[in-house]
């Protein structure tokens, strides 16, 4: 037991961002039961839209979004979902959410849970995991 607590008298910086690690892991892990937000890989998307005719948010600026993003998808800044303008999107269809590699997405996506919308899903790895894997990718 004196060791332990000289171990941790000698490395207090290391246990504080150890117990802060943990306790980030722990938030993610519960807030996410909260919210019914999966995670699609690329296969799975693409199911979603011809099975389903799921609906595409990219939530990319206006110029990145020109430069090349999935047919179909929607424009949408994620200020735009925050702010409840949801008029593009029906909530009867699956919605997935797509950034650059993904780690934006999930804050829109659960702002789209919470206004009602039940079938939301993230994009593994963004546009970026899209593009590695030559899907195809319209410019305007």
């Amino acid at each position: 037991m004196q060791e332990i607590m000289q171990f941790i008298n000698n490395h207090s910086i290391l246990i504080f961002v150890w117990l802060v690690l943990l306790a980030t892991i722990i938030f993610i892990s519960i807030q996410n039961q909260f919210f019914s937000i999966g995670e699609v890989s690329r296969g799975e998307a693409i199911l979603l839209i011809n099975k389903e005719d799921a609906v595409i948010v990219d939530l990319r600026s206006r110029d990145d979004y020109r430069k090349g993003h999935i047919a179909n998808s929607v424009n949408m800044l994620p200020a735009d979902i925050k702010n409840g303008n949801l008029d593009a999107l029906d909530k009867a269809k699956p919605v997935i959410v797509v950034f650059t590699s993904g780690t934006i997405s999930r804050e829109s996506a659960k702002n789209l849970n919470k206004a009602g919308f039940e079938r939301v899903y993230v994009l593994k790895e963004g546009i970026f995991g899209w593009s590695e894997e030559n899907l195809p990718l319209v410019q305007k």
